[in-house]
């Protein structure tokens, strides 16, 4: 940026990687650069949408989200973060509208697949959002978070071993999931495994899981 003050790119990377340390105003003034120098950069509209979603300004993120996607029709990545957007404030249908859309333009979109997912979860549709999670573990089989969601779903239908199984995946691919012990510790209890329970609360509340440590106060002291 010092050689070439022009140089857009470089205050898009630089964007990026104050984002990746939390510093999501001081990314946005440098997407605002690089859109300034070229008003066709659609990915660092994206970026900028991505660190407006992370400061709660849903709306000012779907506006840079439209507008990358209005630069770049197949930006399935655009797509994919407007949807998940969308889904945070309820809007469930055009999410899964724009998951579809992510999906179309890259029909290996793990995450994609694993969003829609959620969406589907959230209208009720548990086997669609149970389709949806086992393509995005067939395409990326160490999928924690497909795992995790997947489980979950098992887990509110009442089949708690299939949640268990589902939540031993998820460990077994990210070790330090918190959310993954509390939810397998709840599933445990529910089939009156109650030892099992306490010391997956047990593991949950050493990563930091505070609905971790409530349930091991309540119910394993």
């Amino acid at each position: 940026i010092v050689i070439n003050p022009q140089h857009a790119s470089a205050y898009n990377n630089r964007g990026v990687a104050k984002s990746n340390l939390g510093d999501s105003k001081g990314a946005i003034a440098d997407f605002n650069k690089a859109i300034a120098i070229n008003p066709q950069y659609g990915e660092a509209y994206n970026n900028s949408g991505l660190a407006k979603s992370n400061l709660g300004d849903s709306q000012g993120a779907i506006a840079d989200f439209n507008k990358a996607i209005a630069i770049n029709p197949q930006y399935a990545g655009a797509y994919l973060n407007r949807g998940t957007v969308k889904d945070v404030l309820g809007d469930h249908q055009g999410a899964i509208a724009d998951f579809n859309k992510a999906i179309a333009i890259n029909p290996q979109y793990g995450e994609a697949y694993n969003n829609r997912g959620l969406a589907k979860d959230e209208l009720g549709d548990s086997q669609g959002a149970i389709a949806d999670f086992n393509k995005a573990i067939a395409i990326d089989p160490p999928y924690a978070g497909a795992y995790l969601n997947r489980g979950a779903v098992k887990y509110g239908s009442g089949d708690y071993q299939g949640a268990i199984v589902d939540y031993n995946k998820a460990i077994e691919s990210y070790p330090q999931n918190s959310n993954a012990y509390y939810n397998r510790g709840l599933a445990k209890g529910l089939s009156e495994d109650y030892q099992g329970m306490c010391l997956d609360f047990r593991k949950g509340s050493s990563l930091g899981n505070e609905n971790a440590t409530k349930g091991l106060n309540q119910f394993c002291q």
